[in-house]
């Protein structure tokens, strides 16, 4: 466990002094060079006394119980309750980010709910969850926090699930996927200029992190990108995506296609159409993608889990409630015993869509 050096801060390891007056963080690709006292572009991490600490350990902007497969996880114990929270800050600078309250705040003005890794650990099992996931802004910024806590969960037999958009440095990115189970990517585009402009980020330490989770961890993957208007949604761009998927990964990853809505710097666009999520979701099919789905609309056909040989319904959902489970004991499908990729139980869980908001003592 991560030492704290006073409430709420511990220090990183990841951290190169650079003289008498400057340090720089190389926890992600951003390598903040910093003075004394001051914080990186995440604002959460901040250089003091020489050295790097992150400032937000133990304090969250709330908890709350939802349905796995919000996360979006569709093949990690569908139907299964998950205990999410985050904190505040982001290591990048999305100008269309959907969760910009969180991930854009100054810690202080959000965290308000004080928790330590034993004691989410603890609720989750008096909750009944299956998971516990870092979530709502990036945790790679609450890197110590999520580590602590991810080995807290495995103690109980709680199963440690990340959500991020896997911007970080290949040594730390060993020591924070360790102790997870699962994670969704968020893969913002597949092109390289959209993150210089719409993210202030490179995408090639993205496709790093999804292919060392992938070909270098047991981490169960899924990937989700936000498919937003004349920005990352044509036909070119998907395929080119899609087709990197295939080779770098494989074709059992699933992969959701998600709406845009117009949001925090990004208000001049309109929604992303369901009629272009139905376009993405056949192209990566007809590509060879297994499991692929859509997002933030309403469409029971693209959200679910169809055998990839059958083509037989597996796991039908209506939102994010399960209307079918044709997956037999071993994991196949019920129809030809075709093995559907993911973690499944014998029984779907009955969580629904409910989602309930707790406090953590």
């Amino acid at each position: 466990m991560y030492q704290e050096i006073s409430p709420g801060e511990v220090a990183s390891e990841f951290y190169t002094k650079i003289d008498s007056d400057h340090v720089r963080c190389d926890l992600c690709p951003r390598y903040c060079v910093l003075k004394e006292g001051q914080r990186g572009f995440c604002f959460v991490r901040m250089a003091q006394n020489g050295q790097i600490v992150m400032t937000s350990y133990g304090r969250s902007s709330g908890f709350c119980i939802d349905p796995i497969e919000k996360k979006p996880l569709n093949h990690f114990y569908p139907g299964t309750p998950v205990l999410s929270f985050g904190t505040a800050g982001c290591n990048l600078g999305c100008n269309f980010c959907q969760n910009w309250d969180l991930s854009k705040a100054k810690e202080h003005s959000r965290l308000l709910q004080q928790a330590y890794p034993k004691a989410i650990a603890q609720a989750a099992v008096a909750a009944q969850c299956k998971s516990v996931a870092f979530t709502y802004n990036d945790p790679v910024v609450f890197f110590e926090y999520a580590i602590d806590t991810a080995i807290a969960c495995r103690e109980q037999k709680i199963e440690p699930v990340v959500v991020s958009a896997g911007y970080i440095n290949d040594k730390p990115r060993e020591q924070f996927f360790a102790p997870m189970s699962a994670a969704n990517i968020d893969l913002k585009a597949f092109d390289a200029n959209f993150y210089r402009k719409y993210c202030l980020a490179e995408l090639e330490p993205v496709k790093e992190t999804l292919i060392y989770i992938k070909q270098k961890t047991n981490v169960w993957l899924e990937i989700t990108t936000l498919l937003i208007p004349e920005a990352n949604d044509s036909e070119l761009e998907i395929g080119k995506m899609c087709e990197w998927i295939l080779e770098a990964l494989g074709p059992t990853v699933p992969v959701h296609f998600t709406s845009f809505h117009p949001d925090y710097k990004l208000t001049d666009r309109r929604a992303t159409s369901a009629a272009t999520l139905k376009r993405a979701r056949q192209q990566a099919l007809n590509l060879g993608l297994h499991y692929v789905y859509t997002g933030n609309v309403y469409d029971p056909d693209g959200q679910s889990t169809l055998c990839p040989n059958c083509q037989q319904v597996v796991i039908g959902r209506n939102g994010y409630d399960i209307s079918t489970w044709a997956i037999d004991d071993n994991g196949g499908c019920l129809n030809c015993h075709t093995t559907i990729s993911g973690h499944f139980e014998k029984t779907p869980g009955s969580w629904g869509a409910k989602r309930q908001s707790i406090v953590i003592k």
